[in-house]
């Protein structure tokens, strides 16, 4: 398989291509948005819309546009925020403790 170029986000630099193929993505450890919503058994919207919302943040964007996320912290949260769904909070008290 070819490498593919990655656009890396990072808050100290401006965004960077990098040549990254699938085992370099695994070996970082980021996973592609419709991997995140299968894991989590969610549509890819979902993940938009935490992402829109701040909730979750993408590290990079393959050159098709596709955002990556760091897999352990994007699950982590993930598992979060199902688990407070699933006991009636609301988004914005969601939103609150996962900022604690």
């Amino acid at each position: 398989m070819a490498n593919s170029k990655t656009i890396i986000h990072h808050s100290l630099f401006a965004e960077k291509e990098v040549e990254m193929d699938k085992k370099e993505r695994q070996r970082r450890g980021l996973l592609k948005i419709g991997e995140v919503a299968k894991l989590c058994g969610v549509p890819k919207s979902t993940i938009r819309y935490y992402t829109d919302m701040g909730i979750l943040k993408y590290v990079a964007r393959t050159p098709g546009g596709v955002r990556l996320y760091p897999a352990r912290e994007t699950l982590m949260k993930m598992e979060m925020i199902k688990s407070l769904n699933k006991r009636r909070f609301t988004l914005k008290e969601i939103i609150e403790k996962l900022k604690k």
